[in-house]
Parts: C-alpha cells; sequence; structure tokens
C-alpha cells in the first residue's frame, strides 16, 4: 500500500493510516506501507523547490514500483 498526501510526514493523515492497515491488515500485506509525502521543512517558495518539496506523479511511480518489487 502506498500512501500520499501532502502534509508534512510526522502527525499527518498518512501516518495515521499507515498505522491502521499495520495493525489490522498486518498479515496480508506483503511489503511495508511506503507513505509518500511532502519534505519535512518549511514550505519554500520558489518553483524548483517545490517541485522537490511536494509529492510529485514521479514520487509516487517510485514508490509503487518499490512496493511492487519492480527494478526501474
Amino acid at each position: 500500500m502506498v500512501v500520499v498526501d501532502e502534509a508534512w510526514p510526522f502527525s499527518g493523515v498518512s501516518a495515521e493510516i499507515a498505522y491502521e492497515i499495520q495493525k489490522y491488515a498486518f498479515d496480508y500485506l506483503d511489503a511495508p506501507v511506503t507513505r509518500v509525502n511532502s519534505a519535512d521543512t518549511s514550505l519554500p517558495y520558489a518553483p524548483t523547490f517545490l517541485d522537490e518539496y511536494l509529492p510529485t506523479p514521479a514520487k509516487v511511480v517510485k514508490a509503487v514500483k518499490e512496493v511492487m518489487y519492480i527494478k526501474s
């Protein structure tokens, strides 16, 4: 399972979702729950830094491939 959230990784919604899935469905998982979040830093204003800060489709695809054990 891959959880995508634009919030910070600490104490965010994705952290709670990942916890609940691992708590109640651990035996059904083939890989650990992976979270794709914003960077754990303050929000940058420059557009080039914003792309690195927020989750992007490329980051999500990379996380999905890691969970599915697909080499890229």
